[in-house]
Protein backbone atom coordinates (compact mmCIF):
# COMPACT_ATOMS: atom_id res chain seq x y z
CA UNK A 1 0.00 0.00 0.00
CA UNK A 2 2.84 2.22 0.49
CA UNK A 3 4.49 1.92 -2.47
CA UNK A 4 0.95 2.83 -4.32
CA UNK A 5 1.09 6.49 -2.49
CA UNK A 6 4.57 7.10 -2.99
CA UNK A 7 3.86 5.85 -6.80
CA UNK A 8 0.43 8.55 -6.16
CA UNK A 9 2.97 11.06 -5.18
CA UNK A 10 5.49 11.08 -7.58
CA UNK A 11 2.72 10.90 -10.34
CA UNK A 12 1.23 13.99 -8.55
CA UNK A 13 4.82 15.98 -8.38
CA UNK A 14 5.25 15.08 -12.29
CA UNK A 15 1.63 16.30 -13.46
CA UNK A 16 2.20 19.36 -11.78
CA UNK A 17 5.59 20.44 -13.09
CA UNK A 18 4.41 19.17 -16.55
CA UNK A 19 3.01 23.08 -17.13
CA UNK A 20 6.59 23.97 -16.06
CA UNK A 21 8.30 21.81 -17.80
CA UNK A 22 6.54 23.20 -21.36
CA UNK A 23 7.38 26.17 -20.53
CA UNK A 24 11.10 25.78 -20.38
CA UNK A 25 11.52 26.75 -24.14
CA UNK A 26 10.32 29.74 -23.55
CA UNK A 27 12.34 30.29 -20.82
CA UNK A 28 15.64 29.41 -22.56
CA UNK A 29 14.73 31.92 -25.25
CA UNK A 30 13.61 34.76 -22.96
CA UNK A 31 17.15 35.05 -21.89
CA UNK A 32 18.46 36.61 -25.13
CA UNK A 33 14.94 38.09 -26.28
CA UNK A 34 14.79 42.17 -26.62
CA UNK A 35 11.79 44.46 -27.90
CA UNK A 36 9.71 42.83 -29.73
CA UNK A 37 11.08 39.65 -29.94
CA UNK A 38 10.75 39.40 -25.99
CA UNK A 39 7.27 40.72 -26.70
CA UNK A 40 6.25 37.78 -29.46
CA UNK A 41 7.63 35.03 -27.47
CA UNK A 42 5.28 36.27 -24.23
CA UNK A 43 2.37 36.40 -27.01
CA UNK A 44 3.59 32.99 -27.92
CA UNK A 45 4.23 31.36 -24.68
CA UNK A 46 0.18 32.54 -23.42
CA UNK A 47 -1.14 30.61 -26.39
CA UNK A 48 1.01 27.45 -26.26
CA UNK A 49 -1.17 24.76 -25.07
CA UNK A 50 -0.12 23.01 -21.57
CA UNK A 51 1.38 26.18 -20.24
CA UNK A 52 -0.88 27.83 -17.26
CA UNK A 53 2.13 28.96 -14.72
CA UNK A 54 3.96 32.15 -16.09
CA UNK A 55 5.57 33.74 -13.14
CA UNK A 56 9.11 32.13 -14.28
CA UNK A 57 8.59 33.71 -17.22
CA UNK A 58 8.36 37.22 -15.35
CA UNK A 59 11.16 36.79 -13.55
CA UNK A 60 13.91 36.94 -16.86
CA UNK A 61 15.50 39.96 -16.85
CA UNK A 62 14.06 41.09 -20.88
CA UNK A 63 10.91 40.37 -19.89
CA UNK A 64 10.93 42.34 -16.93
CA UNK A 65 12.28 44.87 -18.67
CA UNK A 66 9.55 45.47 -21.20
CA UNK A 67 7.35 46.87 -18.59
CA UNK A 68 9.81 49.98 -18.47
CA UNK A 69 9.41 50.00 -22.10
CA UNK A 70 6.80 52.37 -23.63
CA UNK A 71 6.51 50.32 -27.06
CA UNK A 72 6.02 46.72 -25.23
CA UNK A 73 4.72 47.33 -21.63
CA UNK A 74 1.27 46.15 -22.68
CA UNK A 75 3.01 42.66 -23.40
CA UNK A 76 4.19 42.71 -20.20
CA UNK A 77 0.90 43.37 -18.23
CA UNK A 78 -0.57 40.87 -19.79
CA UNK A 79 1.63 38.23 -19.17
CA UNK A 80 1.38 39.57 -15.63
CA UNK A 81 -2.15 39.07 -16.74
CA UNK A 82 -2.39 35.89 -17.26
CA UNK A 83 -0.09 34.96 -14.46
CA UNK A 84 -2.41 36.73 -11.73
CA UNK A 85 -5.28 37.78 -13.29
CA UNK A 86 -8.67 37.24 -14.43
CA UNK A 87 -11.09 37.47 -17.88
CA UNK A 88 -12.85 40.27 -15.54
CA UNK A 89 -9.32 42.31 -15.19
CA UNK A 90 -8.97 41.33 -18.72
CA UNK A 91 -12.34 43.37 -19.42
CA UNK A 92 -11.23 45.92 -17.14
CA UNK A 93 -8.01 46.76 -18.94
CA UNK A 94 -9.08 45.91 -22.26
CA UNK A 95 -7.70 49.14 -24.16
CA UNK A 96 -4.29 49.03 -22.97
CA UNK A 97 -3.50 45.84 -23.53
CA UNK A 98 -2.89 43.42 -26.66
CA UNK A 99 -6.16 42.10 -28.06
CA UNK A 100 -6.19 38.08 -26.98
CA UNK A 101 -7.01 35.43 -30.09
CA UNK A 102 -9.42 32.65 -29.29
CA UNK A 103 -6.95 30.43 -28.06
CA UNK A 104 -5.84 32.94 -25.46
CA UNK A 105 -9.38 34.00 -24.67
CA UNK A 106 -10.25 30.56 -23.91
CA UNK A 107 -6.78 29.85 -21.77
CA UNK A 108 -7.79 33.36 -19.67
CA UNK A 109 -11.41 31.98 -18.78
CA UNK A 110 -9.74 28.64 -17.44
CA UNK A 111 -7.62 30.51 -15.15
CA UNK A 112 -10.38 32.37 -14.33
CA UNK A 113 -12.50 29.39 -13.42
CA UNK A 114 -9.50 28.20 -11.04
CA UNK A 115 -9.20 31.94 -9.40
CA UNK A 116 -13.29 31.63 -8.45
CA UNK A 117 -12.54 27.76 -7.38
CA UNK A 118 -9.98 29.40 -4.94
CA UNK A 119 -13.26 31.58 -3.66
CA UNK A 120 -15.73 28.74 -3.36
CA UNK A 121 -15.96 25.01 -4.08
CA UNK A 122 -19.55 25.48 -5.72
CA UNK A 123 -19.76 27.86 -8.93
CA UNK A 124 -22.67 28.92 -9.71
CA UNK A 125 -23.22 28.89 -13.27
CA UNK A 126 -25.35 32.33 -13.16
CA UNK A 127 -21.96 33.78 -11.32
CA UNK A 128 -19.46 31.87 -14.67
CA UNK A 129 -22.08 32.97 -17.29
CA UNK A 130 -21.15 36.52 -15.86
CA UNK A 131 -17.63 36.72 -14.66
CA UNK A 132 -16.60 34.87 -18.34
CA UNK A 133 -18.65 36.57 -20.59
CA UNK A 134 -21.04 33.50 -21.82
CA UNK A 135 -23.56 33.89 -23.49
CA UNK A 136 -25.39 30.39 -22.47
CA UNK A 137 -25.18 27.21 -20.61
CA UNK A 138 -24.21 25.13 -23.32
CA UNK A 139 -20.97 27.34 -23.95
CA UNK A 140 -20.01 27.58 -20.26
CA UNK A 141 -20.23 23.85 -19.71
CA UNK A 142 -18.34 22.86 -23.19
CA UNK A 143 -15.71 25.08 -21.83
CA UNK A 144 -15.80 23.64 -18.11
CA UNK A 145 -15.69 20.08 -19.87
CA UNK A 146 -12.29 21.65 -21.83
CA UNK A 147 -10.76 22.52 -18.32
CA UNK A 148 -11.07 19.32 -17.13
CA UNK A 149 -10.15 17.31 -20.03
CA UNK A 150 -7.21 19.73 -19.63
CA UNK A 151 -6.49 18.85 -15.73
CA UNK A 152 -7.18 22.57 -15.16
CA UNK A 153 -9.95 21.48 -12.61
CA UNK A 154 -11.42 18.63 -11.39
CA UNK A 155 -15.47 18.27 -10.56
CA UNK A 156 -18.82 17.77 -11.37
CA UNK A 157 -21.74 19.71 -13.35
CA UNK A 158 -24.81 19.54 -11.80
CA UNK A 159 -27.16 20.38 -13.98
CA UNK A 160 -30.47 20.59 -11.76
CA UNK A 161 -28.49 22.98 -9.51
CA UNK A 162 -26.84 24.54 -12.42
CA UNK A 163 -23.57 24.34 -10.62
CA UNK A 164 -20.12 23.23 -10.88
CA UNK A 165 -18.71 21.12 -7.84
CA UNK A 166 -15.15 22.03 -7.86
CA UNK A 167 -13.07 19.03 -6.46
CA UNK A 168 -9.53 20.07 -7.28
CA UNK A 169 -8.20 23.07 -9.03
CA UNK A 170 -4.38 23.91 -10.65
CA UNK A 171 -2.40 26.03 -8.69
CA UNK A 172 -2.10 29.52 -9.79
CA UNK A 173 1.05 31.69 -9.66
CA UNK A 174 1.60 33.69 -6.69
CA UNK A 175 1.70 37.64 -6.73
CA UNK A 176 5.25 38.59 -5.41
CA UNK A 177 4.94 39.20 -1.47
CA UNK A 178 1.91 36.78 -1.70
CA UNK A 179 3.41 33.25 -0.28
CA UNK A 180 5.33 35.65 2.41
CA UNK A 181 0.93 36.33 3.58
CA UNK A 182 0.50 32.78 3.07
CA UNK A 183 3.16 31.72 5.85
CA UNK A 184 2.11 34.18 8.15
CA UNK A 185 -1.42 32.17 8.29
CA UNK A 186 -0.68 29.10 7.88
CA UNK A 187 2.20 29.69 10.99
CA UNK A 188 -0.63 31.70 12.97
Amino acid sequence: METNAGATAALNAVLSSSSSFRLEPFLLLAKSARGAAAAKLINDAIAAPGIYVFSELLEIPSISELQNNPQYSSSHQLLSLFAYGTYQDYKANISSLPPLNPVQLQKLKHLSIVSLSGESKILKYDHLLSELDIPNVRELEDLIIDAIYHDIIKGKLDQKKKCLDVEYAMGRDLKPGQSEKLLRILSA
